[in-house]
């Protein structure tokens, strides 16, 4: 880009993405900023600390990201001082931060001057600001079409009853447009009604409806069942219209950036076996105990299978540092003695992260023991990896579900859910079912499908393809209304 169209893009009128605090967020929201970009939109990021953990974790980050993006900019909220926390969840923290920046945001808006505001669910605080200054705010829904489904119906779902999803056990929750599940499998903060999580998820999902539209993370032919029934209005309550519904997914990470250490397990893979290789990885704050990271490994070495496991330190038993980055691990002490010798050459273990989407993208890989959140599932694939699900936070006990028994993407481990999400999942399990992945004809079977639905999402890219014109369709919107 020369001086003289930078200028024009800082003279527009930008599109201004406000993504909740937390890495997922904030990756997802960025890859939709270069889209934007990349389509002569200009774009900012409005960025807001987290109230919890390390809040510089996200320099390194940003800086790569201008870096490479020149076109694309960000704004940091001024930090907000928050209360105490009035509930176990950190998700009511997540909300509690984002009302509190609403003056922030006001100021910044205010001189920006935003052809549109996209906002992500936790952000809906901001609702506010948008229809006091009368800037158009679209939510950018992170999660799949099948979560937003649940999460627009919930409100009909409270009215329906005044029993506590954590009372009901496994009974089924039901929801149009999606596979009814237990309800232990809900998130976690909407377990009991009486925590203030609970209503701010309530409140979140009743705004849902106040937006322009919802762009989704996922392409319509991998959620169809959803997305149609969205569009038709069966999931917002009776009397309440439902905003368009964008599908211009799968948007993933297109590099890795703010990390220096693939070298190593990139080029292990490289002299592995074309899809041989199982890899493990949890997500950015997914832990386990140290009793079931002994169990992985008891798994793993029975299975026989090539394996690459990213893994991490145990979560503290401070309460104080329950979201601070783990130390490195100490792998003599949390996996079975002997157990990095005798698995030499089949398998890898690295610390604490791994570049998880060009892992993903290596021949040598052949599966995938996911966490089930969005961006992996994505990844996943696109990459047209199959998937072993083992949900640990968040919506991901609810797209264990959805991808097994909705989009026959993943098939789940057991023994996850026992104590409502506290459970251990024992060796032998691991060890069956990553053998059952990828010696069995059901592995064979899940890959297959696993290659059609990658082969899908990369069609809904294309140009002239799903994603791809709703996006172009969306972009022009936005920019006969920036010039006008």
């Amino acid at each position: 880009m020369d001086a003289g169209d930078a200028a024009t893009t800082r003279a527009r009128k930008p599109v201004v993405l406000y993504p909740s605090p937390g890495m997922g967020h904030l990756v997802s929201m960025i890859e939709l900023g270069k889209v934007f970009a990349a389509r002569g939109l200009a774009v900012t990021v409005v960025v807001v600390d987290p109230p919890y953990g390390n809040t510089g974790a996200t320099g390194p980050f940003l800086a790569g990201v201008t870096a490479a993006n020149p076109a694309m900019t960000f704004h940091r909220l001024p930090k907000v001082e928050v209360p105490p926390a009035a509930s176990k969840h950190h998700e009511s923290l997540t909300f509690e931060v984002t009302r509190l920046s609403n003056p922030g945001l006001r100021d910044f808006l205010a001189g920006a001057s935003p052809v549109v505001l996209i906002i992500d669910f936790f952000c809906n605080a901001a609702l506010d600001v948008a229809d006091e200054l009368g800037v158009p705010a679209y939510m950018f829904y992170t999660s799949g079409a099948e979560i937003l489904a649940f999460f627009l119906y919930l409100p009909v779902l409270h009215a329906q009853t005044t029993a506590n999803f954590g009372e009901m056990g496994e009974e089924l929750v039901h929801a149009p447009g999606i596979p009814s599940f237990p309800a232990t499998h809900s998130v976690l903060p909407l377990m009991e009604r009486d925590d203030p999580a609970y209503a701010e998820f309530l409140k979140a999902s009743a705004d849902l409806c106040r937006t322009r539209g919802f762009l989704v993370n996922t392409f319509r032919s991998l959620e169809p069942r959803a997305v149609e029934t969205i569009a038709a209005g069966s999931c917002a309550p009776p009397g309440v219209s439902t905003p368009p519904v964008y599908c211009i997914g799968p948007l993933i990470k297109s590099a890795e950036v703010g990390e220096n250490r693939s070298e190593e397990c990139l080029a292990w893979l490289d002299t592995q076996p074309n899809g041989s290789v199982v890899f493990l990885c949890f997500g950015s704050i997914g832990l386990f105990s140290a009793e079931q990271i002994k169990e992985v490994a008891a798994g793993l070495e029975a299975s026989g299978q090539r394996f690459l496991w990213v893994v991490r330190s145990p979560p503290s038993d401070d309460p104080a540092k329950k979201f601070d980055k783990p130390p490195e691990p100490d792998l003599d002490a949390l996996l079975p003695k002997g157990f990095l010798e005798r698995t030499k050459g089949r398998g890898l273990v690295v610390k604490s992260w791994a570049p998880q989407r060009d892992v993903l993208a290596h021949a040598a890989v052949g599966g995938f023991v996911t966490h089930c959140g969005w961006n992996s599932v994505l990844e996943s694939i696109v990459a047209g990896v199959p998937m072993l699900a083992w949900p640990l936070y968040a919506e991901q006990r609810m797209n264990r579900v959805f991808l097994e028994k909705e989009m026959r993407l993943a098939v789940a481990v057991e023994g996850y859910d026992d104590d409502v999400g506290e459970g251990t999942v024992k060796a032998e399990e691991v060890a069956a079912k990553v053998r059952w992945l990828m010696e069995s004809d059901g592995g064979r079977a899940l890959l297959e499908r696993t290659l059609a639905a990658m082969r899908r999402a990369k069609a809904a890219l294309r140009d002239g393809g799903e994603s791809e014109v709703t996006l172009a369709r969306l972009v022009e919107s936005w920019r006969e209304a920036a010039s006008a």
